[in-house]
């Protein structure tokens, strides 16, 4: 079953959508008026590249918005991976109101179909081991839920969706923590994790960042559900990995490999056997990928 946009998603795409239309359209499309209004079009969407399509739910929103009177027909499946040349969608309606909203909406496909092509590289390149791919809160301001969606079409996993859902205790924490209590910051958030614990839903969970087979030591002691081994080496994670199942925690801790991780190197972190990898570039580096609408006049 393809992945669907949520209510969250189309929340997002309605907010955009408003900063979108304002900043392309403005107060009306000086161009468009030299068509005639009754003239209809048919406009389609060609894949440009090989790509993972996503977005195509989202499309009659988009649509919608400028013109009522704007038909849209999906044809490739959400989630699915497509060569150049291939039809992914088809708009039919008046030929102004196709010409006005034709910008924006390749922008929300371009984008969110980079998204989902990136993570499904990465998600490939691990495919022979029981690793997760998870995104980062490094999205585009503005564009979370979206992006986040287009990591599942991609078949990537969401982390936590923002500061509010979850606790995840970086390096920064600990220093802070070091400086204001003026001794071993694991052994004082160990403290402020037992008293917050109680507090969190039954979805939330708490994560904590070590940097060193020391500190993750210390934390496999502490009452947290996920380790994240931050700019690990592979030695390194296999070892942490071996200390986790020593430890008897198999299967109640998860550890999260994350930093410097790429597509040369994924792979090979996954094949130390942490759970999860999490990976910024999912969202704060994709590119774009080359869509086109191809419009006729019927």
């Amino acid at each position: 079953m393809p992945i669907q946009p949520g209510k969250a998603e189309r929340e997002n795409l309605w907010q955009l959508l408003e900063l979108a239309r304002n900043e392309d359209l403005g107060s009306g499309d000086l161009t468009s008026v030299v068509l005639p209004p009754e003239v209809m079009a048919h406009g389609r969407f060609v894949a440009r590249q090989p790509m993972v399509f996503c977005g195509g739910p989202l499309l009659e929103m988009i649509a919608l918005s400028y013109d009522g009177q704007l038909y849209t027909q999906t044809v490739a499946q959400e989630g699915c991976q497509v060569s150049r040349g291939d039809l992914l969608a088809s708009w039919i309606g008046p030929a102004r109101s196709m010409m006005a909203a034709e910008r924006v909406a390749l922008n929300f496909l371009q984008r969110l179909s980079g998204v989902a092509t990136t993570t499904r590289l990465f998600v490939d390149a691990v495919a022979d081991y029981k690793t997760g791919i998870y995104d980062t809160r490094k999205t585009t301001p503005g564009w979370r839920a979206l992006e986040k969606y287009a990591v599942r079409v991609g078949g990537g996993k969401n982390h936590r969706r923002g500061l509010y859902d979850a606790v995840l205790v970086k390096d920064n924490h600990l220093a802070i923590l070091a400086r204001a209590e003026g001794k071993d910051p694991l052994l004082s958030i160990g403290r402020e994790l037992q008293r917050v614990r109680p507090l969190l839903g039954g979805l939330a969970f708490v994560e904590l960042e070590v940097d060193s087979l020391e500190q993750f030591k210390i934390a496999l002691t502490l009452p947290v559900d996920i380790i994240l081994l931050d700019n690990m080496t592979v030695e390194q994670l296999r070892e942490a990995v071996a200390m986790r199942n020593s430890a008897g925690l198999a299967g109640r801790v998860d550890l999260e490999a994350s930093g410097g991780i790429t597509l040369s190197n994924v792979s090979e972190v996954a094949s130390t056997g942490v759970e999860r990898i999490a990976v910024g570039a999912l969202t704060h580096s994709a590119g774009a990928v080359d869509i086109a609408l191809d419009i006729e006049v019927d």
